[in-house]
């Protein structure tokens, strides 16, 4: 009995973890799924770079200060940090330029949190504010 007891607990954390990553990644599937369902007559990138721009946006999410990120549909991956302080984000952004070397990372501001709450305005959110691995790493 105790070994079945054992049994269930392990499977229903597996679970909640699972679903977890899962409720996680929903905002860089939607963000995807939205731009490429939604605007494919005006779109100013590719279908593939969007596809490219998801898989960075996934790994951008296991980030330590990650609490959520989107695709843009102008071409970053845009994060809303747990912590928004200028330390926490200087660390996030030197992982992001790391891992994604010709990226475009955007910082959420506190301001725009109710606009990101909705997909179809956050990834319209500005890349001006964006800021440009290349030039970061010194490539650009």
């Amino acid at each position: 009995m105790r070994c079945r007891a054992t049994l269930v607990v392990a499977i229903t954390a597996s679970t909640i973890v699972a679903l977890g990553g899962a409720a996680r990644a929903e905002s860089c599937s939607r963000s995807r799924d939205y731009i490429l369902n939604n605007s494919s007559s005006d779109l100013p990138q590719k279908a593939q770079t969007y596809q490219n721009l998801f898989k960075n946006c996934l790994d951008t999410l296991q980030m330590s200060n990650v609490k959520d990120a989107f695709v843009l549909k102008a071409g970053a991956v845009a994060v809303i940090p747990k912590d928004d302080s200028v330390t926490a984000t200087a660390n996030t952004l030197a992982q992001f330029c790391g891992r994604f070397r010709r990226g475009m990372l955007r910082f959420v501001t506190r301001r725009e949190l109710p606009e990101a709450a909705n997909i179809s305005r956050a990834i319209e959110l500005s890349t001006t504010q964006a800021t440009h691995c290349q030039r970061i790493n010194g490539d650009g």
